[in-house]
């Protein structure tokens, strides 16, 4: 038999993740992709507003964390759940090997993913994938496995609400910020993800939470000075413990407008006149938004996810 012996320099160089490919199985086809008319279809009718709270499920990583479901919980008054990693793909979880799976998940929050689904004790199931996108897409096999977290949840509760949450890469990407959240929408969110999800039985309908779109409207509203208080994008970031920005991870802020998003989209509300002065999941109070921001910001978010018919929320012209 042959064998493959390869220098212990080479391991090293490689790392874990380039093992990973190494001497991953050869990866399946990808999932066929839903015709583009066919998906917009898909999105041509609202979804029917939710008669009050819901339990929701996270599942997904640091850019879900802790504090940010805690912070829609009590903007809500709905129960929550999650399953989290250190940059956790969906296949990751799928498969119980989850990176950061006992400190990330040392939380009253926590409930085993798997577990949680088949009780079908949860109205709303929010899917978070692994960013870098493009390498979830390429090397963990995105679609197939949002599609399996989706028709595992619609299995033991047929008329689950499911939500693909679109999240942002780092601030230092060399494409450009902003214009990676512009293009990825379409070319990795929908393309990639849902139009190949959504043709496998037991997914549709999935909508999204549009937090990438919504953080992309803020640092323009930011950068051309409407958000009073907030100067920089930065402002919404948190701090590595050398005081530089954390060039992917929220802050208080930041987690509190991902938390109006997702409250937006769950319950076909406005967020306008929601509390600001919030508690992180640890019950220490957080940072909060100048008041003077408070009404830009919850409005701006409205306007972002009526805006986008993937959320499943009625504009207001059709309400």
């Amino acid at each position: 038999m042959l064998r493959r012996i390869i220098p212990l320099g080479v391991l090293a160089a490689l790392g874990a993740f380039g093992l990973t490919r190494l001497f991953a199985p050869a990866p399946l086809p990808p999932l066929p992709q839903m015709d583009a008319a066919e998906f917009a279809a898909a999105y041509a009718r609202p979804l029917e507003t939710p008669t009050g709270p819901m339990p929701v499920y996270h599942l997904g990583h640091s850019l879900v964390g802790r504090d940010m479901p805690a912070m829609l919980a009590q903007l809500a008054g709905h129960e929550h759940a999650s399953q989290l990693g250190w940059g956790a793909s969906l296949r990751q979880h799928w498969l119980g090997d989850v990176p950061g799976f006992t400190q990330e998940n040392a939380s009253a929050a926590f409930r085993p993913a798997a577990e949680a689904l088949d009780t079908g004790g949860y109205g709303a199931v929010v899917l978070t994938e692994m960013v870098e996108i493009r390498d979830a897409i390429r090397y963990h096999d995105s679609a197939r496995h949002l599609a399996l977290w989706a028709a595992k949840a619609r299995a033991a509760r047929p008329e689950v609400r499911l939500y693909l949450y679109e999240t942002w890469h780092r601030l230092d990407d060399a494409e450009g910020w902003l214009a990676r959240l512009d293009a990825d929408l379409a070319r990795y969110w929908q393309d990639d993800l849902l139009r190949r999800a959504l043709t496998q039985p037991g997914v549709a309908p999935m909508h999204v939470i549009p937090g990438g779109q919504v953080m992309a409207a803020l640092v323009r509203a930011i950068d051309a000075g409407t958000v009073p208080g907030l100067t920089r994008r930065d402002d919404l970031f948190a701090r590595n413990a050398d005081g530089s920005t954390d060039p992917i991870h929220l802050n208080d802020l930041g987690a509190y407008v991902i938390a109006l998003t997702h409250f937006a989209v769950l319950y076909h509300q406005s967020p306008e006149g929601l509390p600001h002065v919030l508690t992180r999941a640890d019950g220490t109070s957080a940072d909060a938004l100048p008041d003077a921001a408070v009404p830009v910001v919850q409005q701006l978010v409205w306007r972002v996810v009526t805006g986008y018919p993937a959320t499943g929320v009625a504009a207001p012209s059709d309400s």
